[in-house]
C-alpha cells in the first residue's frame, strides 16, 4: 500500500523537527518544503538533517525578494502595526510561506500540508486559514491539536528529551528554552523563560541589533526615496552607498539600522485567540521605513484620505495579525490602501543614533505644504480675517449646546 505523501512546513527548529520524525513514525512519506524568507540558517545543512530524520525530499525556495515586495512594502504602505506597535514580522511571512506550500503540494501531487505552530498561538491560524483560502480541498494535519501527540509532547521539556533520544540535533536546549521565529523582517523571541512578564533579557539574546546603549556614538545619516508610497532608493551620503534593489535597499537598511540599535520591542499581545503572549522584537529596517513614510505621507496626503486611510490601517494590520491576507476585506483594503498611495512620492532625511530614527527633513514633488500660506511672517494667499467666519460657524453648536445643558442645571461644567 502506498504511503500517504504530507508536504511538511519544516524550519529544522525543535518543534518541526519532531513532527518531521513523528510523521515517519506514523508511515507518512514527508516531503520537507524550507521557505528561504531571510532567516540566519545553514540550508544545506537543513538539508542534511532533514534527509538523515527521514524525509523523502527536501525543497528550498529563495523567498525573499518576493517577501520584500509583495508583502513587506504592502504593509510598510498602510503603516501597519498591531495593537499600536507590533509591525508584523511573523505574521507578514505566513501567507507567503503557505502559498507556496499550496503550490508545492499541487506539485507533489500530496493532498497533505502541516505545520509545526501549536494550539495556543497565532501561527496556526495564519497557516491553515491560508491554505483553505487557497485550496478548499486540501487536507491539514496540525500536530498541535492531535490527541494522540498531544498525549506524548506535552511541552518543549518532552520534545527536546524525544530530540535526544533520537539524535536529532536542534538548537533550542534546556539552557535556552525559548522560541525563536527568524526573517528577513525581524527575529522575534517568545516562551519559555520570557513568559515571565516580568523577566528582562539579557542583551545576548539579541540577533540582528545592539542594544542602543552600545551602538555607536556617532550620527548615521540617509536618504530615503519613495515613490507611491514605496521605497525605491537609499542612499549614505557620507559613505557614497545607494541601493535601489528592493532587496538590497532592505538588507542594508536592516545592516545600519542594526548597528545603531533600532527596532526593539518589548511588548504583552492579544493572540486572535484571546490569549494574551509576551514577545521580544528585533525589527530593525522596517521601523525605519515605518517612520520615514509616515513623514512623506504628512508633506504629499491629502488630509481627508490621511484620515480615512488611518481608520483602515488597524483593521489592515488586524487582518494581517489574524492570518486574513488572502481573504475579500483584504483585497478590498489593499485597493483603498494603493489608491491613498498613488503620489507619496519624495525624499525622507533621517538620522539614525543609539536606538532613535530622527527625521530631519522632507521634500516632495507632489507637496500639499505651502510655506507661504502656513507662514506667520509672510503675508499673501489667505485672509486671516476669513477665520472669524470659521470659528463663529464652528462655534453654534457648542453655543446651542450650553444654553441647553444652562437650562438643565446650573451647576454643569459649562455654567459660569
Amino acid at each position: 500500500m502506498q504511503k500517504k505523501k504530507i508536504i511538511l512546513a519544516y524550519s529544522g527548529g525543535l518543534d518541526t523537527s519532531v513532527i518531521l520524525k513523528w510523521l515517519i513514525e506514523k508511515d507518512y512519506e514527508v516531503i520537507a518544503y524550507v521557505a528561504d524568507v531571510g532567516q540566519d540558517d545553514d540550508f544545506e545543512s537543513l538539508k542534511e538533517k532533514a534527509l538523515k530524520i527521514g524525509a523523502s525530499k527536501v525543497l528550498i525556495e529563495d523567498l525573499k525578494k518576493e517577501f520584500v515586495t509583495d508583502y513587506i512594502f504592502p504593509a510598510i504602505k498602510a503603516n501597519a502595526n498591531y495593537e499600536g506597535r507590533y509591525l508584523l514580522g511573523t505574521a507578514l511571512a505566513r501567507p507567503l510561506i503557505s502559498k507556496k506550500q499550496i503550490q508545492i503540494a499541487k506539485q507533489e501531487g500530496a493532498n497533505i500540508v502541516s505545520h509545526g505552530s501549536t494550539g495556543k498561538g497565532n501561527d496556526q491560524v495564519r497557516f491553515e486559514l491560508a491554505y483553505y483560502a487557497l485550496n478548499p480541498q486540501i487536507e491539514v494535519y496540525s500536530p498541535w491539536k492531535d490527541q494522540e501527540f498531544l498525549d506524548i509532547f506535552k511541552g518543549r521539556t518532552d520534545m527536546l528529551n524525544y530530540v535526544k533520544g533520537k539524535n536529532i540535533p536542534v538548537k533550542a536546549s534546556f539552557e535556552k528554552p525559548y522560541s525563536e521565529d527568524d526573517n528577513l523582517m525581524h527575529i522575534s523571541h517568545e516562551a519559555g523563560i520570557l513568559e515571565d512578564p516580568r523577566y528582562t533579557p539579557d542583551k545576548d539574546i539579541y540577533t540582528k541589533i545592539v542594544v542602543p546603549m552600545d551602538a555607536p556614538d556617532k550620527v548615521t545619516k540617509i536618504h530615503i526615496h519613495f515613490k507611491d508610497g514605496i521605497p525605491v532608493k537609499v542612499v549614505n551620503p557620507e559613505e557614497n552607498i545607494e541601493k535601489t534593489d528592493p532587496l538590497e535597499l532592505f538588507i542594508y537598511l536592516n545592516k545600519i539600522a542594526g548597528e545603531n540599535g533600532i527596532g526593539l520591542l518589548d511588548m504583552v499581545e492579544n493572540r486572535f485567540i484571546g490569549i494574551k503572549s509576551r514577545g521580544v522584537y528585533e525589527t530593525p529596517g522596517a521601523t525605519i521605513l515605518y517612520l520615514a513614510h509616515q513623514d512623506i505621507e504628512g508633506i504629499a496626503m491629502d488630509r481627508e484620505v490621511m484620515r480615512l486611510r488611518n481608520m483602515l490601517s488597524p483593521k489592515f494590520s488586524e487582518l494581517i495579525y489574524y492570518g486574513f491576507w488572502f481573504s475579500p476585506e483584504m483585497d478590498f483594503l489593499m485597493a483603498a490602501i494603493d489608491k491613498s498611495q498613488e503620489i507619496i512620492d519624495g525624499i525622507v532625511y533621517l538620522s539614525l543614533y543609539k536606538g532613535n530614527v530622527m527625521i530631519d527633513g522632507r521634500e516632495s514633488p507632489s507637496s500639499l505644504y505651502n510655506q507661504e500660506l502656513s507662514s506667520m511672517d509672510i503675508e499673501g494667499g489667505f485672509d486671516q480675517k476669513d477665520s472669524l467666519g470659521f470659528i463663529k460657524i464652528n462655534s453654534i453648536r457648542l453655543m446651542a449646546h450650553n444654553a441647553i445643558m444652562n437650562k438643565k442645571s446650573k451647576n454643569h461644567i459649562y455654567s459660569l
